[in-house]
């Protein structure tokens, strides 16, 4: 039976599907868009796997705007990633506007080939697109043994210190741990208060958001996102939170010849732009550390005192950042995906089904 169109189960308003099937049917979509069959494979991964860590927001539903993108000559489906090694730690990429998970991995295969070989490697990405959410990337990392710091540029969302226009991205910062025995520890956060998406999600359900999410373009608080879309997302913890996604724009940006801060086109509003986004991997090889058992039980004392810790509610315990996730992708595994209809229907429709 052909796979793409095995019948999907049903489970409440939402279609269960096996993760080898929306692996197909992105794969399959991205392929017909003019993207190499190895690249369509490995981008659809990517969004797979984020959808059963439970990151919808950033999963299946970017198959179609990826595939608008491209339509549109803002992504080339065609890219030829070049790699240049000026130092046996570091890499440059550029993934001259390709596929942004397809970039994003041969960066993190480029980073972990490196770190082998010098013990840390730091990899440099210029002309990335989006590459989706942060947590997949750590989670491969941390699977091969490596310790890692990845961040990315994004399109202006965030205001600096004392200003109403949107300057500086809502660049994500990720941090992933491998701890022998044990799941790793996966940090993955924007540095507003809520990722635009979930501004956009409520826009499009037709319901209001919280006041502190966003400011509207008078750089007053709003309820509406609509309005909160016109203007700036509000950072956490303030001005620290937009410093420190300034400085992560510099790092991932400046350091990689990037497009920085205000240049960066906005793919939801110009899909037909190239953003020529800046990534930075930085990954540590554990094994290179030397006194490995050391380490690890170092790390397997520190994340057994925050779980064992008290909870300020006896019904939620305390968690470490990821196990959400990977409690997520483990239940995924064995019970399949939950997509909405309307989801399913434009992944199929893309796919050709």
């Amino acid at each position: 039976m052909d796979r793409r169109r095995r019948p999907p189960r049903s489970r409440g308003s939402d279609l269960r599907i096996e993760a080898e099937h929306a692996r197909v049917l992105a794969s399959t979509a991205f392929h017909r868009a003019g993207v190499a069959e190895e690249a369509a494979h490995t981008a659809a991964d990517v969004l797979v796997i984020t959808e059963m860590m439970g990151i919808s927001t950033h999963g299946l539903n970017r198959v179609e705007t990826y595939c608008t993108r491209i339509a549109a000559g803002g992504v080339d489906p065609h890219a030829m990633i070049d790699v240049q090694m000026p130092a046996l730690a570091l890499r440059r990429v550029d993934g001259r506007n390709g596929l942004g998970p397809v970039t994003a991995m041969r960066a993190l295969d480029e980073g972990q080939a490196a770190a082998r070989a010098a013990g840390v490697g730091a990899v440099f990405v210029k002309g990335a697109t989006h590459i989706g959410a942060l947590a997949p990337y750590l989670w491969r990392a941390a699977q091969s043994g490596f310790a890692a710091i990845i961040t990315t540029v994004a399109a202006p969302m965030i205001a600096p210190p004392g200003g109403k226009d949107a300057l500086i991205g809502n660049n994500p910062i990720g941090i992933g741990v491998p701890i022998e025995g044990r799941d790793p520890v996966l940090l993955d956060m924007a540095l507003s208060v809520v990722a635009r998406s979930r501004v956009r999600a409520a826009r499009d359900a037709g319901t209001a958001i919280p006041a502190d999410w966003a400011l509207d373009v008078h750089g007053q608080p709003t309820t509406d996102p609509a309005e909160a879309l016109k203007g700036v997302l509000q950072a956490i913890g303030g001005a620290k939170g937009a410093n420190l996604a300034l400085c992560l724009d510099l790092l991932a940006g400046g350091l990689s010849g990037a497009t920085t801060l205000g240049k960066i086109a906005d793919q939801h509003k110009t899909p037909s732009r190239t953003q020529g986004l800046g990534l930075m991997f930085l990954l540590i090889d554990m094994q290179a550390l030397g006194d490995g058992a050391a380490s690890n039980a170092a790390l397997k004392d520190a994340v057994e005192q925050v779980e064992q810790s008290a909870p300020a509610d006896p019904a939620t315990p305390v968690r470490l950042p990821g196990a959400r996730a990977l409690s997520q992708m483990r239940l995924s595994e064995r019970q399949g995906l939950e997509v909405p209809p309307p989801l399913l229907s434009k992944l199929e429709v893309l796919a050709g089904v």
